[in-house]
């Protein structure tokens, strides 16, 4: 999938598809990047979610920025929602160090525990978010929980996307087990810093995969696998 997005991505922003293209139907791209439909549909999925296109139903996919300027996530823009989240999941961290309770951290580390023998993305996406309101709840807050659960679906897209083009999940299940260390050691400094770091990488993974090092054009035909 990432090879195929690579592929459109480096097609529309080097102006073979230029804004206002129609994309090749999803039965031609299939046949000329031999890929599956399924593989497809993520890719495009990918592309819409940068903001490089629009699927239109009935219609097909058309092109509509030839940069990616801030993927957008549910109703969110990545940026908005990183804004947030470094103002709302990084004091709740601290709060939830010191008010946590033993069923919280009950909670917490079979949450993680699953999360690192999990192998299906979808799967571990959910239990992603489910991690971030178990810490929210940790706060003992339930304002702090109404915000976590009002950006969910947000956050839910935003891990899928980061999942599956900047691999992060090993990374991720490290970061969690650190927020999970600090909170059973009640130390607020250590709850902050972890989920700082976690907040700090998701950035910087997000980045990389919204302005990549160029490479060289891509060969005729589809791309490499």
């Amino acid at each position: 999938m990432e090879a195929v997005l690579a592929h459109l991505r480096d097609a529309i922003e080097r102006g073979r598809y230029a804004i206002g293209d129609k994309l090749p139907s999803e039965a031609e791209l299939c046949r000329t990047l031999e890929v599956s439909r399924p593989v497809l549909r993520e890719a495009l999925r990918a592309l819409q979610t940068m903001g490089l296109t629009v699927s239109r139903t009935g219609k097909g996919t058309f092109v509509v920025a030839n940069t990616v300027e801030d993927p957008t996530f549910g109703d969110y823009a990545a940026s908005d929602l990183l804004e947030v989240r470094r103002h709302i999941e990084i004091p709740v961290a601290g709060y939830a160090a010191l008010r946590r309770t033993p069923e919280n951290l009950d909670h917490l580390a079979h949450l993680l525990d699953r999360m690192e023998r999990e192998t299906d993305t979808t799967a571990w996406v959910a239990m992603d978010t489910l991690f971030h309101l178990a810490v929210a709840e940790a706060a003992q807050n339930p304002v702090f929980r109404r915000v976590i659960e009002e950006i969910r679906d947000a956050l839910a897209r935003q891990s899928a996307f980061l999942n599956e083009l900047g691999g992060r999940r090993e990374q991720s299940n490290r970061e969690h087990r650190a927020i999970v260390e600090a909170l059973t050691d009640g130390s607020e400094h250590d709850a902050v810093e972890a989920m700082s770091h976690h907040l700090d990488r998701v950035e910087t993974t997000l980045t990389d995969i919204v302005r990549p090092q160029r490479t060289d054009p891509p060969t005729e035909g589809g791309p490499e696998a």
